[in-house]
């Protein structure tokens, strides 16, 4: 028996034949027997050719994964015309009388390394997507097909890495797990497995002679088997049973109330990112939507999205929830989320500078405008607004009063507006030690856990050489956040988790005890968490 040990994505267990993904090695010659117009003329069609692709692997991933997690073929689209990328493949055709797949393959890898030598996370992760939307161009004009990723039987694929088009391409019902050397647990790879609840593995010191032998991916110890033994398997196999029983038990629970067994009631809702992924959060039976990434519009966007653009989708999303509470938050963008249109000067320390209200406050017409757009959408189901990186209270009342014009500014125009509940996010330590007065100003807290944590121990969470300094279970940010649920309820304003922690079902006891009100997750925690909700007892003494 092998064992190998990597990064697991996500915790399950996957038994089945191993099947090694080989990409086909393309020959490319640097030397083009045609003219630099013919080529240019091929890398053309080539380009329109890889667009149409695109734009089906887009129309595949909404369907399965839903809109956020779809949004990476549209933004390797764009990829595909942008001006630097082509005139660089352009350049190289006509000045070194160059063939178009080697343009294209030379411009792939130099503005891959360009992408990943940058400091910004953000920018990073763009290395990745050059490299895929370049190889599928060459792909094309070389005339090599999509090498097949899977056989005719269910198998765990294992390979030297993933592009996300090619783990969208993949036939789900032929595929049991994957396990890779290269990649990232925050790669677009990793997020399109988890959505898709695939156990996968990475950063393994993979071996080719795996190839054909029994296999089996321990999420939940972060390894995996090759030719195990049969005690191991056969008690691996019982655990995946297990599984499969719980998530089918877990259906039980749909239509079941969130209530402990004393009856304390906490509300479940489900983040999202953008329309495509309310299917998810009606599926899992949330309460309501406590997290809607309203930067996703803009991420996804080639220019500032206007108001009608953004009325459109927050209106779908309010009257599909039909009724139920959906918390919309503000622009929040900077840091490791950009949009080049917003023209952000680059920062030492982006996560401590310029970002969320920050821009909102300072860029009013850019603020504005989605204001309207959420108040529009509020004549159309329950809405609520929820402001980020709040840190002061003059912040508060500045955004407050801008809403206050646009209110005015509709009502004036005859255009109806419905009851907003105003919330804001807790996300530093400065917030919390003013909670008592910004409760005084709002309705309700979300505690952006992801964020307390990084600024209340002093660590930058996208730098993976900290992450066993990255502690989210520290005392300080546990108390921090019993601080400011007590806050909040002193003034009956109501306070909830929208942050990873919230998740975390180690916690879950320790939230409903400090009197946390809601807790927000992605869809598929939702059943989990109200399995255990409805287990628990707090009029008994703490087990936790």
């Amino acid at each position: 028996m092998q064992v190998a040990t990597g990064k697991s994505i996500l915790d399950g267990i996957a038994i089945g034949p191993v099947h090694f993904y080989r990409k086909v090695d393309m020959v490319i010659t640097p030397v083009s027997a045609l003219t630099p117009a013919e080529e240019l003329a091929r890398f053309a069609t080539a380009q329109a050719k890889a667009q149409e692709q695109l734009g089906l692997l887009y129309d595949k991933a909404l369907a399965e994964v839903g809109e956020d997690n779809a949004a990476i073929f549209e933004i390797h689209q764009m990829m595909l015309e942008d001006d630097d990328y082509v005139e660089a493949i352009q350049s190289i055709i006509e000045t070194q009388k160059a063939t178009a797949e080697y343009a294209v393959s030379t411009t792939g890898e130099n503005f891959s390394a360009t992408f990943a030598a940058m400091d910004d996370a953000y920018m990073k992760a763009r290395a990745v997507d050059v490299k895929d939307v370049s190889h599928r161009l060459v792909n094309i004009l070389t005339g090599v097909g999509e090498a097949s990723l899977l056989g005719d039987q269910p198998v765990i694929l294992v390979a030297d890495d993933l592009t996300p088009s090619e783990t969208v391409q993949m036939d789900k019902s032929k595929l049991l797990g994957f396990v890779t050397r290269k990649g990232s647990t925050n790669s677009h790879t990793a997020i399109l497995a988890r959505t898709m609840n695939i156990p996968a593995l990475i950063g393994v010191d993979i071996d080719e002679s795996w190839d054909g032998k029994l296999g089996i991916i321990d999420g939940y110890n972060h390894c995996v088997y090759i030719d195990p033994t049969t005690d191991l398997h056969a008690t691996l196999e019982r655990k995946r049973q297990s599984d499969l029983q719980q998530r089918a038990l877990l259906q039980g629970l749909k239509g079941m109330p969130n209530e402990t067994l004393d009856g304390r009631k906490v509300n479940l809702y489900a983040n999202i990112g953008n329309v495509g992924d309310v299917g998810l959060v009606l599926q899992n039976d949330a309460t309501g939507i406590g997290l809607f990434r309203s930067e996703f519009i803009y991420l996804n966007s080639h220019d500032y999205p206007t108001e009608d653009e953004q009325f459109a989708i927050y209106k779908q999303v309010a009257e599909t929830m039909g009724g139920k509470k959906v918390i919309i938050r503000t622009l929040d963008i900077g840091a490791d989320k950009q949009a080049d249109y917003f023209n952000l000067d680059k920062e030492e320390n982006p996560a401590l500078g310029f970002r969320a209200i920050r821009i909102c406050l300072t860029r009013k017409e850019i603020f504005k405008t989605q204001l309207r757009a959420i108040l529009r959408a509020s004549a159309y189901g329950k809405v609520s607004i929820m402001f980020p990186m709040i840190t002061s209270l003059w912040e508060v009342k500045d955004a407050k009063a801008t809403l206050a014009e646009c209110r005015k500014e509709l009502e004036d125009a005859g255009i109806p507006v419905g009851e907003v509940e105003i919330g804001i996010m807790i996300e530093t330590p400065a917030a919390v030690m003013v909670a008592d007065d910004l409760a005084q100003e709002v309705e309700f807290f979300s505690l952006g856990t992801n964020d307390l944590t990084q600024y209340t121990l002093a660590i930058d969470r996208q730098n993976p050489k900290l992450d066993r300094f990255y502690d989210p279970h520290h005392p300080a940010v546990l108390r921090l956040i019993r601080m400011t649920i007590e806050a909040g309820h002193r003034h009956n304003c109501w306070v909830g988790i929208c942050g990873e922690l919230g998740a975390d079902s180690t916690l879950t006891e320790t939230f409903l005890r400090m009197g946390i009100d809601e807790l927000s997750v992605s869809p598929s925690s939702i059943l989990p968490l109200r399995k255990i909700v409805r287990s628990l007892d707090l009029s008994k003494e703490s087990q936790v």
